[in-house]
């Protein structure tokens, strides 16, 4: 539609142009704005001059100049009507005039009028101001009639419509100057009439109304906010000039003393108080801290009522512009249990003489305390069980001194703990610790660990071996604990001492001077003594018992049959003896002692190993069965003999013994076998070559006895020489004791075998022993039994007179020889089987008996 329409204005110009010369006279009407759509604005059938059917029948068309349609033409009645509502203030502003131009078309004939329409304005408009409020910023000083221009309001009706006047509220201090120009337009002033007074009044507030002429009249109004600025013309004022406050000792920093605040009236910067402290002394600035914004007083260091009780502190206040108020702060303060009591040693006595009489001052104190009042009052204590004692003294003065004797050994200091305690709430204490040494005196001799001492030493040891410590504690110390050891003089074995062992005076370690035998000695004692180095010196003794233990170094000594380098002794044995027939007894000593004494025998070797045996412990030579004619007439036996020790030693010995026929025995079981029986089991020959054997060996036996008892003869002197460095005999060898509880036998008997030529008894003479037995045990052991007898003299006086000669009896005198062997209970009866009477030897022999081993010194 709104397309067509513009076509049709287009098309209406168009035609304008074109026909411009039927353009007719225009018409004016008027209409007031702001009516409502479909008012009338005017009837143009007059003004044309036709009727309604003409003007209708002619097509009569309202053509507007502008883009907007305000009005249109009813062709029925010719009236022209607004189409919508006009806002002459919105249309055409403010101008003075406000015309809209439409025209009218009339068809067949053509014609256009031209028609005008004058907008008539209303008040239909208020005034306004360009913003409902004014800010004004006035100071307080500024003169009277000045004059504060204000924006004038805006109408926008013209003419009388528009803003006519101003008005302004009441009020005390501001009135208007309205001026009007040439234009018509109206300038409106604040006008400054009474002074400002911030202080009675910061803000004012004003009402401005702009009245137009219209009707009804319409007024806009706009509010005027003055503050009024101040200036500094009241200086900071305190409430107080003297504050007074108390303050707690030991206040801990950053606690709030007081706070003080200064007032000023003025405003803004003016108004704006800074604190500072005022000529004070450095005390106040270690000590506090103000906040120059705030005023507040707090604590900035140590608050020590003891260093500073009082305080006082000068505070300036200052405004913006540098006026200025002054107070002061009294601080007291108050003092708290913060002070523990001090000690302090005056005098003190260390170290301090173990021999100290009792009452001796040993330190001497006082006891103070920093506080007031009771916070002040002390009392002081020491620990208990301690031998001193406090004594008070005046203006807080102590005494330690001595209640107990001191002993350096006991104890060789004291931490005397001294307690102070004051009278505050909480109560505080303090403690000192006073050392006193205790200074030695020499009261204690040396004291051994042990009461005595017995050390072992091996036999044969080098020379300078250590045998042992002794030790010796001395309580005391320093010099007075120093201690030397020596040896007091003594003897052993008629010799001194010193001459067997030596003692290194600092250590006390003990040494051997010589290699010791235990053969020789066994045991011996020395006494040690140790002496500390005070005044006067102080000494004790102790005994040394050196004990010798025994090596393994004796071989076994074969005491029968005796092994001297001569030929061997015969024995006998009959060739019907039984099995187990005791044919002789070996007998060996051992001079080590204990173990190493511990013998056994054992056969090496027999001409016939199954004949003969030989017991393990006791060296008994026995028959291991019957002994048959086809034996050897001679048997050859050498028996070992080997001790217990670690290494073992071992020696030899070498029986010879003779198997005889006719060996008369009246105890011997006689075997009597039939003669028949022995022809039946003998050969002929046999029985042939035995007889001439017989016949052989008896010359031979008589010729051998002949040349054997010759060369023994010969030999006798180097027997005798040879016994006398191997086997020491008289006052050189002492005299042995048996061990009852070490060796290889209990008991040591010492016997002489005598074989006299006729009469065949066996005699036996008990002799001392030749060699010593040792044992274990110390020599004054009553276990140890020493059993002697005396030999019977020797029946053959020949055979003594020849062993006399020979130097056997040599340093004996007339006494036997002395040969030990070991029997239990009773002597050995060696090469005699007789058990009531005497055994008859060599009864073949045809007149007279031979005499059997004379030259082996008639002992068996």
């Amino acid at each position: 539609m709104h397309k067509s329409h513009l076509n049709r204005q287009v098309w209406a110009f168009s035609l304008y142009i074109c026909l411009g010369i039927v353009m007719c006279e225009s018409f004016h009407y008027s209409v007031p704005e702001e009516k409502k759509s479909g008012s009338l604005v005017a009837n143009v059938l007059k003004d044309l001059k036709v009727g309604v059917k003409e003007l209708s029948a002619r097509r009569a068309q309202l053509i507007s100049e502008s883009h907007n349609q305000y009005f249109q033409l009813d062709p029925q009645s010719g009236n022209v009507l607004l189409q919508k509502r006009i806002d002459r203030e919105a249309l055409c502003g403010q101008k003075d005039t406000c015309v809209l131009a439409a025209e009218i078309v009339l068809e067949n004939p053509l014609q256009v009028h031209r028609i005008e329409v004058e907008i008539e304005d209303v008040n239909d408009n208020s005034p306004q101001f360009p913003k409902n409020e004014f800010l004004l910023n006035i100071p307080e000083q500024t003169a009277l009639n000045t004059r504060f221009p204000l924006e004038s309001a805006k109408d926008a009706d013209r003419g009388e419509n528009s803003v006519q006047n101003y008005t302004l509220s009441l009020n005390n201090h501001f009135g208007l100057d309205v001026q009007s120009h040439s234009d018509g337009s109206k300038h409106v002033e604040l006008v400054l009439q009474k002074q400002l007074d911030r202080e009675e009044e910061t803000r004012l507030s004003l009402i401005l109304s702009a009245v137009d002429g219209g009707t009804p009249i319409r007024t806009g109004t706009a509010n005027i906010i003055i503050d009024v600025l101040d200036t500094n013309d009241n200086p900071p004022q305190f409430p107080q000039s003297l504050y007074k406050v108390k303050l707690k000792e030991n206040s801990h920093p950053r606690t709030l003393v007081t706070k003080v605040e200064a007032t000023d009236r003025d405003l803004g910067p003016n108004a704006e108080v800074t604190y500072s402290f005022n000529q004070i002394s450095d005390t106040v600035l270690r000590s506090f801290a103000l906040n120059k914004h705030t005023g507040e007083l707090t604590v900035a260091g140590a608050i020590d009522y003891e260093e500073e009780r009082n305080y006082a502190i000068n505070i300036k206040a200052t405004d913006g512009g540098g006026l200025s108020a002054y107070c002061k702060v009294m601080v007291e303060v108050e003092d708290r249990n913060d002070n523990a009591p001090e000690v302090t040693l005056t005098s003190l006595t260390s170290p301090l003489p173990e021999d100290s009489p009792l009452d001796t001052v040993v330190a001497l104190f006082r006891v103070t305390d920093q506080d007031s009042g009771d916070n002040s009052r002390t009392a002081c204590t020491t620990e208990a069980n301690l031998p001193f004692l406090l004594k008070n003294s005046v203006n807080n003065y102590y005494q330690l001194v001595t209640q107990q004797p001191l002993d350096r050994e006991k104890d060789s200091e004291y931490n005397v703990t001294i307690t102070a305690t004051d009278q505050g709430s909480p109560r505080l204490t303090s403690t000192r610790i006073i050392n006193v040494q205790i200074s030695d005196v020499n009261d204690n001799a040396p004291v051994f660990e042990k009461s005595s001492y017995e050390m072992q030493l091996q036999e044969n040891n080098i020379p300078g071996l250590l045998i042992g410590l002794v030790e010796a504690k001395d309580l005391d110390m320093e010099q007075n604990g120093k201690v030397t050891y020596s040896l007091l003089p003594g003897k052993v074995r008629d010799q001194p001492v010193s001459s067997y062992v030596s003692i290194n005076s600092e250590t006390g370690n003990l040494y051997a001077i010589r290699s010791l035998d235990y053969e020789q000695i066994k045991d011996f004692q020395v006494t040690v003594r140790a002496v500390d180095s005070g005044s006067p010196p102080l000494s004790s003794e102790v005994v040394v018992r050196v004990v010798i233990m025994d090596e393994n170094d004796n071989v076994p000594f074969i005491l029968y049959p005796l092994q001297n380098g001569t030929s061997p002794s015969n024995d006998l044995v009959p060739r019907g003896a039984e099995t187990g027939y005791l044919v002789t007894k070996v007998v060996a000593v051992d001079r080590d002692s204990g173990q190493n004494s511990w013998l056994s025998y054992e056969l090496l070797k027999a001409t016939e190993p199954g004949l003969f045996s030989v017991g393990v412990q006791n060296g008994e030579v026995k028959s291991m069965r019957p002994i048959s004619k086809r034996d050897n007439f001679k048997q050859k036996l050498i028996i070992g003999v080997k001790d217990n020790g670690h290494p073992p030693q071992s020696t030899s010995a070498t029986l010879s013994i003779l198997l005889v026929d006719g060996f008369s025995d009246p105890y011997m079981k006689s075997v009597d076998v039939p003669k028949d029986e022995m022809v039946q089991d003998e050969d002929q020959a046999l029985t042939m070559y035995l007889v001439i054997c017989l016949a052989v060996i008896s010359v031979i036996f008589l010729v051998s006895m002949v040349g054997f008892v010759a060369i023994k003869i010969q030999k006798r002197r180097k027997f005798v020489a040879s016994s006398a460095l191997n086997f020491p005999v008289g006052p050189n060898f002492p005299e042995s004791c048996g061990d009852v509880d070490a060796g290889s036998l209990s008991r040591a008997y010492n016997y002489e075998v005598c074989l006299a030529g006729g009469s065949l008894n066996s005699e036996f003479k008990y002799l001392r022993p030749l060699f010593p037995v040792f044992s274990m045990e110390p020599a004054q052991n009553p276990g140890i039994q020493r059993i002697s007898t005396d030999f019977q003299e020797v029946s053959s006086h020949a055979a003594e007179g020849q062993l006399m000669s020979q130097g056997i009896m040599s340093g004996m005198k007339k006494k036997p020889v002395e040969l030990n062997t070991y029997v239990k209970e009773k002597p050995v009866e060696l090469n005699t089987h007789v058990k009531e009477k005497p055994v008859e030897l060599n009864t073949h022999v045809k007149e007279k008996p031979v005499e059997l081993n004379t030259h082996e010194d008639a002992l068996y």
